[in-house]
């Protein structure tokens, strides 16, 4: 009953090792749902817009996290 999140900053990888990032990222988010990657979202951490955007994705509030 428990919902996880993965929150990473991360930067669009446009290197070699690109596949070896997103099988990770893959194989993370049949553990954590949702993945949450700053790149993706406009916001890294330790802004606190990210946390807001996690609790928003998690439909949590902060007293249950």
């Amino acid at each position: 009953g428990f919902r996880t999140c993965l929150l990473a900053n991360t930067w669009v990888d446009d290197t070699s090792w690109r596949r070896l990032r997103g099988a990770l990222l893959a194989r993370l988010g049949r553990h954590f749902q949702p993945v949450l990657e700053s790149c993706r979202v406009g916001m890294r951490k330790p802004d606190p817009g990210i946390y807001s955007y996690a609790l928003e994705e998690l439909r949590a509030r902060p007293h249950e996290v």
